[in-house]
């Protein structure tokens, strides 16, 4: 892999600072917030959600490469105030998963689709995949079928795909429920699941990864322990084969500053990261200025602390191994570029087999494919 299509290659060079470095805040959380807010007030008020989001925006995405927003609670209420010479990256996925003892399913927004989020001028489509290579045969194909539409429809669309995967434990309740990492987490089951999407038919351009140990058990780099945590971030970062960030899942601050130094060690280019840097900052709410105080007084310098640590250790996206030594190449480049240029309903060159993906798209899995495309 050495040649990325324009809109791929531009997309992901709008996330990235000057030197290529991915140092991107996450606001599109939905169920934390939202959980929050029900424990303050017994009830979720769009607005109140939306002012959060807001605020959120004002104070830190400014001093972030890129920003990540949902479409409802985010993006029309914060369009104003973000700077449009930074990235932007859309979420795809509903917060309402669909959990059963068998595991957990993936949908899109309802309305929403990669031609929108291309539309309304987003640099790049996001999608959270809950999975686990475990989870039963119809779950996982469902998670596949899913994921594989969203690819080939950002290939259409020539938008670069952000993958974020997260390993969960099962349960049996439908939920749009809060995330919280699982102390009895796995890492084979977390470096299974990186690689089985890291195959081309997916299309994933980023990772945005989590811990492949639970975050409060990652030790100080230099230790004795580290040297055998460390190895296991090596193998996730061999296992992406392409340029990836780390999550922050919710983690604290000091042990989000601990992953990311052993993810850094192992050729990270930056972090996506939202409840690290600003979670504390809003149990203040509905105290909306001292919410306001509390970011400037810790989120702040947090996100700067990370942001140095990414400057001094990760690796620049386009100096990934997967470029080779000269970096990302445009494709198609030449005098020929417009007759050349693949986009959509151009050419179907580079996708997988139409057939391959109609054969596994029965069901919910069907309508969950169409809601990606």
């Amino acid at each position: 892999m050495t040649a990325l299509s324009s809109g791929k290659l531009w997309g992901l060079r709008r996330l990235g600072d000057a030197d290529g470095l991915f140092r991107m805040l996450a606001v599109d959380q939905r169920p934390p917030i939202m959980n929050r807010l029900r424990e303050l007030h017994g009830t979720v008020d769009d607005a109140d959600v939306s002012a959060v989001k807001r605020l959120l925006v004002e104070e830190l995405a400014g001093r972030a490469s890129a920003t990540l927003v949902d479409p409802v609670w985010a993006w029309p209420f914060v369009y104003d105030v973000l700077d449009p010479a930074r990235g932007l990256i859309v979420t795809l996925e509903s917060h309402a998963f669909a959990d059963g003892p068998g595991g957990r399913r993936t949908g899109s927004i309802p309305g929403w689709s990669v031609a929108k989020i291309r539309r309304m001028g987003a640099d790049a489509v996001k999608v959270l995949a809950y999975f686990r290579p475990d989870a039963a045969p119809e779950v996982v194909a469902h998670q596949k079928a899913y994921v594989r539409a969203v690819g080939e429809a950002c290939r259409a669309f020539d938008l670069p795909f952000v993958l974020e995967l997260l390993v969960y434990p099962f349960t049996d309740r439908a939920s749009g429920g809060d995330y919280v990492e699982d102390p009895a987490k796995r890492p084979d089951l977390v470096l299974e699941s990186v690689s089985m999407f890291a195959e081309p038919e997916y299309g994933v351009d980023l990772f945005k990864l989590e811990s492949p140990v639970p975050a409060e058990f990652v030790p100080e780099p230099g230790t004795a322990e580290s040297a055998r945590v460390q190895a296991l971030f090596d193998e996730l970062g061999r296992r992406a084969g392409r340029p990836w960030v780390m999550l922050s899942a919710g983690a604290g601050q000091a042990a989000f500053l601990r992953v990311l130094a052993h993810a850094f060690a192992a050729g990270a280019s930056g972090f996506l990261a939202g409840r690290a840097i600003w979670w504390d900052a809003f149990l203040a709410w509905p105290d909306a200025e001292r919410v306001r105080a509390e970011l400037r007084r810790s989120a702040v310098p947090y996100l700067e602390a990370i942001s140095t640590l990414a400057r001094s250790r990760a690796t620049p996206w386009h100096r990934h191994p997967c470029w080779g030594s000269a970096g990302p190449r445009l494709a198609s480049a030449g005098h020929d570029f417009p007759g050349a240029y693949a986009g959509p309903g151009d050419s179907s060159r580079g996708r997988p087999p139409r057939g391959r993906v109609r054969a596994e798209k029965t069901g919910a899995v069907r309508a969950a494919a169409r809601s990606a495309e």
